[in-house]
């Protein structure tokens, strides 16, 4: 079964550190682009970061740059999103997805986080995963 699974979100005050993991059964995730997205109550889906599948490109939203690290574990199969001095607007559900074919550079381009998602653009996708940045 080809499927994406999230996991390492919680509850964490504001300047704290989560890690965030997306796991890939059924498929080579390093055959793919991966992106890590959020949405918050009330607002649009909007991507936060991405990895290319050719050359390890990374690309990142403005308002996580310098905060947010993405990174590939290819042995184990699973992407991740480190996130250092968390802020109350970080909160949100986080999904990663893959791009929508493989080997073809879809997603993780330079606009990736400048532009709006649309989920049928995209491969296969998370559950999501809560983030909460609270006091």
């Amino acid at each position: 079964q080809v499927q994406l699974v999230e996991s390492g979100g919680g509850l964490v005050q504001p300047g704290g550190s989560l890690r965030l993991s997306c796991a890939a059964s059924g498929f080579t995730l390093d055959d793919y682009g991966i992106g890590w997205f959020r949405q918050a109550p009330g607002k649009e889906r909007e991507g936060v970061s991405c990895i290319s599948s050719s050359n390890g490109n990374t690309y990142y939203a403005d308002s996580v740059k310098g905060r947010f690290t993405i990174s590939r574990d290819n042995a184990k199969n699973t992407v991740y999103l480190q996130m250092n001095n968390l802020k109350p607007e970080d909160t949100g559900v986080y999904y990663c997805a893959s791009d929508r074919y493989r080997g073809v550079q879809l997603m993780c381009v330079p606009s990736f986080s400048k532009v709006p998602v649309v989920r049928s653009r995209f491969g296969v996708w998370g559950q999501g995963t809560q983030v909460t940045v609270s006091s």
